[in-house]
């Protein structure tokens, strides 16, 4: 049997990768090849330690979970237009540079595009 620790892990990386759909918690069991009551006990787990949530749910005449991260995976995505990976300055940018974020007006201006961006689509919502 896999130590709970790796258990708990790939648990945890199996429900991320679903992200907002979630996954039923039979699902998860059966995917990590583990008994109901292990895979109930790893998810009781995951969710007091906070990295998941769990919702009821009737699926198909019986009651059941829908596990769902907490946290999404990170991505490259998310940066890809971030003013610093292409900026001149970059070498010399840093808390105590020549060149500090607190004082970019490239990076501040990002931020706030990504602000508004955020508060438009949960306007849509």
């Amino acid at each position: 049997m896999p130590k709970r620790i790796d258990f708990e892990h790939k648990a945890l990386q199996y429900i991320a990768n679903n992200g907002d759909e979630g996954v039923l918690q039979s699902d998860l069991w059966r995917k990590l090849d583990a008994s109901s009551r292990e895979g109930s006990r790893v998810a009781l787990k995951l969710e007091t330690k906070g990295l998941i949530r769990r919702e009821r749910e009737l699926f198909e005449g019986r009651w059941t979970y829908r596990l769902y991260p907490k946290r999404k995976p990170a991505s490259i995505n998310s940066i890809v237009d971030c003013p610093c990976l292409s900026c001149s300055e970059n070498i010399q940018c840093g808390a105590y540079g020549a060149t500090s974020p607190n004082d970019c007006e490239s990076l501040t201006e990002w931020l706030y595009s990504l602000i508004e961006g955020e508060a438009s689509v949960q306007g849509d919502s």
